[in-house]
């Protein structure tokens, strides 16, 4: 399961190398959830402790985000509307930025950030322990032990956080207009349920679980692809935060148009 950049490679050729590396560590991941599932043996209690751990290190610094970003929303929002005579959209803001768009990116970047970093440096550790060709020896598939896991404990995780972090956004924007800014909280709730959709949630909510697999696939190829002992593991760890990060914002970027093309905007909701 090594592999490394060849310190003869540029860095673009070692970019690509490592594109391709992740790709098809990818396809052997599928194939293995293919096959874990086909035979009913992936292990319940193995994704039970990771998606406890991941929900664990991820909840607090979600909402810790979140709930500054619904007040500067709904500040923002406030002002704008005043000058505008619009006090009554601002329901309407928090439902495009928070539902669509803030909610998914928040769990992305804290199960890449917090959970994957965890993720990956368990499973380096384990590799320069040598403990993964050791179980590979004995005909023990790491990708079906270890990967296919913490994939599905970070998709399960970062949808429902994705659910937290809506409601919690939602409510601070409504808390911050309605108390602080004096605004009435029937106009803002209005305005919400005209502009928010549920399949603005839908759509949210595969952006979660796209993004929570792809950042659980990253730590792990990186944590098992680790070498030069404990500090290629420090590297390694840094590697898939901003490997991570980096396919997240592409995924986010390619997600939005493909559902502006799937999914008419409209104001019913529906």
């Amino acid at each position: 399961m090594r592999h490394g950049a060849s310190p003869e490679r540029g860095a673009v050729a070692d970019a690509l190398h490592q594109a391709g590396l992740l790709l098809a560590f990818s396809v052997r991941t599928g194939g293995a959830a293919a096959r874990v599932l086909g035979r009913r043996r992936l292990s319940l209690r193995e994704l039970l402790e990771q998606a406890w751990f991941l929900a664990s290190v991820t909840t607090a610094p979600a909402l810790l985000v979140t709930v500054p970003l619904g007040v500067v929303i709904a500040l923002n929002v406030g002002a704008m509307a005043g000058q505008l005579g619009a006090e009554g959209y601002g329901g309407a803001v928090v439902a495009f930025v928070i539902v669509a768009q803030a909610a998914p990116l928040i769990c992305a970047l804290m199960i890449s950030g917090v959970g994957g970093a965890a993720m990956c440096a368990d499973l380096g550790a384990r590799t320069i322990r040598e403990e993964v060709e050791a179980l590979e020896v004995m005909g023990i598939s790491a990708a079906e032990r270890f990967v296919v896991p913490r994939v599905f404990a970070a998709v399960l995780v970062s949808t429902a956080l994705a659910c937290l972090v809506m409601a919690v956004g939602i409510g601070a924007s409504l808390g911050f207009q309605v108390f602080v800014l004096g605004e009435a909280p029937g106009a803002f709730l209005a305005s919400l349920s005209e502009f928010s959709r549920v399949r603005d949630f839908v759509a949210a909510e595969v952006k979660a679980a796209v993004f929570g697999a792809l950042a659980a696939l990253v730590s792990c190829f990186k944590g098992l692809t680790t070498r030069a002992g404990p500090s290629g593991v420090g590297d390694a760890v840094n590697e898939g935060v901003v490997l991570a990060f980096i396919l997240v914002f592409v995924a986010n970027t390619v997600l939005t148009e493909v559902f502006a093309v799937v999914i008419p905007a409209g104001g019913r909701s529906g």
